[in-house]
């Protein structure tokens, strides 16, 4: 089977294309920058993945984080921020950036659903972690959390609105 995809891993500074090549069962051909790999992945319990790489094998964990795409892995005593640019992701980022906004600076929920609360006001200082909305989606109630210090400069819906996915809901400043 082929599969093509069009996505970039970040790590750091560093960006490299990953291409799905192809995939069956536990085995998954990609290419990374301009180099194949043949991997061998079985996920052996919540977030820890055992992959076989040239007769070598390495225990990964993987845990998403509260931002969009973004994931935390670990392996042996080194830890990695991982962060998954697809298309969708290089899309909202050109929204914003013609709006003179960026994706840091902006709150947004990536499924659909209803604002249940807004704890703050336009105007407002928040601290890094600080709840700012809390939104209902698939019958869960989600807080979003700011990711850095700043000041509300927008807010872009009202408690009980309707929301589409990854549509922006508060900017900072």
């Amino acid at each position: 089977m082929y599969y093509m995809s069009s996505i970039e891993l970040k790590c750091g500074e560093r960006k490299v294309p990953v291409e799905i090549i192809g995939k069956k069962d536990n085995r998954l051909h990609v290419r990374l920058g301009e180099t194949d790999y043949h991997l061998d992945i079985i996920k052996v319990e919540k977030n820890i993945y055992s992959i076989l790489l040239d007769g070598r094998s390495y225990d990964i964990e993987v845990a998403a984080t509260e931002m969009k795409n973004t994931y935390t892995a670990r392996y042996l005593c080194h830890s990695y921020s991982i962060e998954v640019l697809d298309a969708e992701t290089r899309y909202m980022r050109s929204r914003l950036s013609a709006l003179g906004e960026s994706q840091e600076n902006t709150i947004s929920c990536p499924m659909p659903g209803k604002i249940v609360k807004i704890p703050v006001k336009k105007g407002d200082k928040v601290n890094a972690g600080e709840v700012v909305i809390v939104v209902s989606a698939m019958k869960m109630e989600s807080e979003y959390k700011t990711g850095k210090s700043g000041l509300i400069k927008e807010i872009l819906v009202n408690e009980g609105d309707v929301i589409e996915a990854n549509m922006a809901l508060i900017v900072l400043e």
